[in-house]
């Protein structure tokens, strides 16, 4: 055995036996309680980031858990399309590489080579998730876009269809100019922009300025004069149908039915009077309203019948519409023409600082312009009412949302659900599942002219059905719809498509509903919610009964992980190590200006001066995991990670120490019985037990970082730094008088790592498989063949004892003491074994002291140990403790001791006791307590107070010792 821990080398020899073993492989036939989780399906451009590895680490925890437990688990790893995101990296890899567009290939040539770079590039981060150690079933592995799940989102499509949940309308969506392509109203973030501020917008050279209200005028028909509006898009003016008064408003009044006149193409404006837009208290009280590229202005057009005119072309040009004057021109670029060409006309009123939220496509940041498109809408409202009751119902919740305070969230959401568009006007994806029939004698020949001639069918010779039967003895044509479905559909669906829905498989029969969602809190809508909508839709239940939301992960300062910062933490370097150098070659292989290249090399050689040591996965997961306890943000200390690697090494120290001692002869009993051990072993398997019960209750109730914690707590500070440290004396010369001893030790130390690496493994799978491997096997036993598949411990209740625990608290503390004596030595004084002294003040404790001699004098490392009696004299030249009330330890100091150092030591502890103890009398001593205060409180209060008492006269004894030693020098 290598004497000492190297992550590499104990991290990549395991993970491709388990997998040809088929550990992680589960069958739908077993009689097994079912256990299922379904991965957050990655996206297929995607590389390993941080917050995968933290899905990673608990979700394994989680499965590995359950797979020793006995139960038939299923992790399922799956992949995303992502279509924006795929088909913007394939485009630009055209554009660099060949000069290409999408255009200039056709739909089927780039569909073609977008699947040419899956089946090349894609799906990294699965295969990055062996190196995690993530313990998924890859015989099961699925991709939203393989043939099974494109025929289940089929399905879906066209039986939400058939019941008119999903429908085709005309309304206004959030367009995407880069991307052309519309998008969900969750995929827009929004800024808060508080005055005039300058922002880079996708395809302009030059800043475009925001949070600016511009103002001008109509000139009124019949020479009435002129009404001034103000607007943050003033270029949307060339798409104004009206302008928009409140009817009560007197400065108004008479102008009720009057038009106002457009300057740039004569067009007569009503203004129209409208309660509901209007507050006739801000600005003018006058609104200029562009039914066709803005929401609000939308409703008042439909409320009284306006003209919908679109003035911005797909990749965000003024149309025709728009006049000559600006037509051909980019939308930023014409709102500065539109300002100038209102000023030639006088009409200009100037402009000031506004606040305004601005939104942003999540994915590139281009500013959204709401646009009037045709798209397929999804009804949401009674689905996201069954989702609601399903978390909220008071009687018969079928899902648990953990941690709690996401319910709220999720009812607000819920509550006020709009229709979801989801169609996309992209290639890559699933296409929409409609064709539209082009009768012969149809005027209008653009696909989807006339809005009743569409069909929905599983395929084209189901659409050719359905159009004969809906346009019998007619002639046509078909043409499919050449959008695409948005990819949060298809991902919505899970987990019934990837059990095989809409058949009725044995996986589907076995594990759905899943056990849990475990993802990020921040795609609580964008995919929690509506797998929930659908799959109490379409698989006729609640797709999984608890979602555990996991925190988003930040930088050791707290700050979000971003490129230009350079804090953007990528866990293979973790887990592999990697210098300050390489750190900033991957920066400089990046897309960064000099600036921003400075600024985030600077960030990286603040917070990893010497780069990042290697920590390997297991150090990693534990790390992340133990974040878990967090809110809702983790801020990340690689020093953490580093401290784990350091821990990895203390267990592997722990099995070195244990080869040893067990010998290679060694055979572990068949049965063991902790009431003929010794106090140490007992302790120790008492102490072992609680950790179990600790462990498996926090994992149970989803409290990750408590269940390592507790895990942490017993191997560090139990079994290394006390179990180990003590038994050492009866290994120690091979002393015949602790034979006894020495075999109960062999067999507890046995015990114990097998039951500690087992109750760890599903933290740190690697360190403890190739651990547990080689601990000796009990006698007339056949092991299993590896952790993974072995008994997750349970208690044991004859291994509690609390009358021990009680006397090792007692030990501990004298230690503690003793061992707080030695550090105030002189540096060089601190190794020599002194002389040391246990004064009790109650038989109990005497006893208990007596009976540990041995286990004190060799935690705290003193030469001896006498017990005295409180009559008992200290020898002179003692530095002195007060432990508790029933103790005081005393160690022999070769040098004179420092009086008056040691005096102003006990005085202040005297002082903070005193407060403690006044403090408290004055509750007891106050009007009503006897009255007011339970019983149970009364006496843990009573005790107290005779506690502080009692530690109060030891100080004061101990003073007097201090000033006997004093008078004598």
């Amino acid at each position: 055995m290598a004497k000492t821990y190297n992550p590499n080398a104990v991290e990549n020899s395991w993970y491709e036996w388990w997998e040809k073993s088929k550990f992680f492989e589960a069958d739908s036939k077993s009689s097994k309680p079912p256990f299922a989780i379904v991965l957050p399906p990655p996206n297929v451009t995607g590389a390993l980031h941080i917050g995968h590895a933290l899905t990673a680490a608990i979700e394994d925890t989680i499965i590995r858990w359950r797979r020793m437990s006995g139960y038939n688990t299923l992790w399922l790893p799956s992949m995303d399309h992502a279509g924006i995101a795929t088909q913007v990296v394939v485009e630009k890899k055209l554009k660099r590489e060949r000069q290409l567009t999408r255009h200039d290939l056709g739909r089927e040539g780039f569909v073609a080579e977008v699947w040419k770079w899956k089946n090349e590039y894609g799906g990294t981060i699965l295969r990055q998730l062996r190196r995690l150690g993530a313990s998924l079933d890859w015989s099961r592995e699925c991709f939203t876009m393989d043939e099974k799940r494109s025929a289940a989102v089929t399905e879906a499509f066209v039986r939400l269809h058939k019941e008119g949940l999903i429908y085709r309308d005309i309304r206004l969506v959030n367009w995407d100019c880069t991307l052309r392509t519309a998008i969900s109203d969750i995929e827009v973030d929004y800024i808060e922009i508080k005055e005039r501020t300058p922002l880079s917008v996708p395809g302009y050279d030059d800043p475009v300025e925001f949070g600016v209200l511009t103002s001008f005028a109509y000139p009124l028909e019949e020479g009435l004069g002129e009404i001034v509006v103000a607007t943050t898009r003033v270029e949307t003016m060339l798409g104004d149908t009206a302008i928009a008064v409140h009817p009560e408003d007197p400065r108004y009044s008479c102008l009720h039915g009057k038009f106002a006149v457009h300057p740039f193409n004569g067009r007569k404006l009503p203004i129209v009077c409208d309660s509901i837009l209007v507050d006739m208290n801000f600005g003018t009280g006058a609104v200029k309203i562009t039914p066709a590229h803005d929401p609000n202005d939308f409703e008042v057009g439909k409320r009284h019948n306006l003209e919908f005119i679109n003035i911005i072309t797909d990749d965000g040009k003024i149309n025709s519409n728009g006049g000559p004057g600006f037509a051909g021109m980019p939308r930023f670029k014409a709102r500065v023409a539109v300002i100038e060409a209102l000023k030639d006309k006088g009409l200009y009123r100037g402009d000031q600082n506004n606040e305004m939220r601005l939104g942003l496509c999540s994915r590139n940041n281009e500013v959204i312009e709401p646009l009037i498109k045709p798209q397929w809408y999804v009804n949401c409202k009674n689905m996201a009412q069954q989702g609601l009751d399903a978390v909220i119902d008071d009687k018969n919740p079928k899902i648990e949302i953990i941690p709690k305070q996401y319910a709220a969230e999720w009812q607000r959401w819920l509550e006020n659900i709009r229709d979801w568009c989801i169609s996309r006007q992209l290639w890559w994806g699933h296409r929409v599942p409609a064709w539209y029939v082009m009768l012969e004698n149809d005027k209008l020949k653009e696909i989807g002219a006339y809005h009743d001639q569409w069909v929905v069918a599983r395929n084209e010779e189901e659409a050719l059905e359905e159009a004969n039967k809906l346009f019998a003895g007619k002639n046509f044509q078909l043409f499919q719809d050449p959008d695409v479905l948005d990819t949060w559909f298809s991902s919505g669906l899970f987990p019934s498509s990837v059990l095989g829905w809409p058949d009725d498989t044995d996986d589907f029969k076995a594990f759905y509903p899943t056990s849990v969602l475990e993802t990020g809190h921040d795609i609580l809508f964008f995919w929690v919610a509506r797998m929930v909508m659908l799959g109490m839709k379409l698989g006729g239940d609640v797709p999984f009964s608890k979602v555990y939301l996991h925190p988003m992960v930040r930088d050791a300062h707290g700050r979000k992980m971003s490129k230009s910062l350079g804090n953007v933490i990528d866990p293979l370097e973790v887990i592999n190590g990697v210098t300050l150098e390489n750190l900033h070659k991957r920066l400089e292989e990046g897309n960064f200006n000099p600036n921003e290249l400075k600024t985030a090399k600077e960030g990286q050689k603040k917070d990893f001066p010497k780069g990042i040591p290697e920590c390997g996965a297991d150090a990693l997961r534990f790390a992340l995991v133990s974040y878990t306890a967090q809110s809702d943000k983790i801020n990340l200390d690689i020093q953490r990670v580093v401290g784990y690697r350091q821990w990895c090494n203390k267990l592997w120290n722990a099995i070195r120490f244990a080869m040893t001692k067990l010998g290679d002869d060694y055979t572990p009993p068949a049965e063991f019985d902790p009431a003929a051990m010794p106090f140490s072993c007992k302790w120790i398997l008492s102490v072992l037990n609680k950790a179990i019960s600790k462990t498996v209750l926090s994992l149970d109730s989803y409290e990750f970082s408590d269940a390592a914690t507790a895990l942490y707590s017993w191997w560090q500070f139990q079994l290394c730094d006390v179990f180990i440290e003590v038994i050492k004396p009866y290994f120690a010369g091979q002393d015949p008088t602790f034979a006894s001893e020495r075999k109960f030790a062999q067999d507890t130390l046995w015990l114990c790592l097998d039951y500690g690496l087992r109750l760890l493994h599903p933290f740190m799978p690697f360190v403890t498989e190739e651990l547990w491997q080689r601990l000796p096997s009990k006698v007339d036993s056949v092991r299993k063949e590896s952790i993974v598949i072995s008994e997750y411990p349970s208690p044991v209740e004859s291994w509690t004892n609390d009358d021990v625990e009680l006397e090792m608290d007692m030990i501990e503390s004298v230690v503690k003491s003793l061992r707080s004596l030695r550090s105030q030595l002189a540096p060089n004084e601190r190794h020599e074994r002194r002389a040391a002294f246990v004064r009790c003040r109650t038989t109990d404790a005497c006893a208990i002291i007596k009976r540990h001699e041995l286990e004190i004098t060799t935690l705290a490392s003193v030469s001896s140990l006498n017990v005295l009696s409180e009559s008992d004299d200290v020898p002179v030249g003692c530095m002195v403790d007060v432990v508790n009330e029933a103790l005081s330890v005393f160690l022999k100091q070769t040098g004179s001791v420092n009086v008056e150092a040691e005096l102003e030591k006990l005085r202040k502890k005297t002082e903070d006791t005193q407060k403690q103890y006044d403090s408290l009398k004055k509750k007891t001593s106050a009007s009503g307590y006897q009255e007011k205060v339970p019983v149970h409180i009364r006496e843990v209060d009573e005790t107290k107070l005779a506690s502080l008492l009692q530690e109060l006269l030891s100080f004061k004894e101990a003073t007097v010792h201090l000033e006997r030693e004093n008078s004598k020098s």
